[in-house]
């Protein structure tokens, strides 16, 4: 069965930093794009970043450009999200997610398989 782990998450101040990590098992981590997703209290899932199989192509959603980092590492079945310079509006729940056609940038969220998910919430 897939496995997707999420750890990291917590509380932190504005301006502060959060390294999300993400154990993938189940199948073969090195053939698919992984992603991040994010969803706020009250609010739709939103994809934040996407990483190609071998990790040489990454992209970001807006909001979170130039502050966050989307890094996998294959021979340890991991993603990882470093998220810098946090705000209010970072605050979620975040999960990683395997994709195959970009469901998850998408929004094609039955077909984007995430895990159980890690709160971030960034306050004062």
């Amino acid at each position: 069965d897939v496995q997707l782990v999420e750890s990291g998450g917590g509380v932190v101040q504005p301006g502060g930093s959060l390294r999300l990590s993400c154990a993938a098992s189940g199948f073969t981590f090195s053939e698919y794009v992984m992603n991040w997703v994010r969803q706020a209290p009250g609010k739709e899932l939103e994809w934040v970043a996407l990483v190609n199989s071998d990790g040489s192509h990454s992209a970001y959603a807006d909001s979170v450009k130039g502050r966050f980092t989307i890094t996998r590492d294959n021979a340890r079945n991991t993603v990882y999200l470093q998220m810098n310079s946090l705000n209010s509006e970072d605050t979620a729940m975040y999960f990683c997610a395997k994709d195959t056609y970009s469901y998850c940038r998408r929004k094609i969220w039955g077909k984007c398989e995430r895990g159980q998910g890690t709160q971030v919430t960034v306050s004062s």
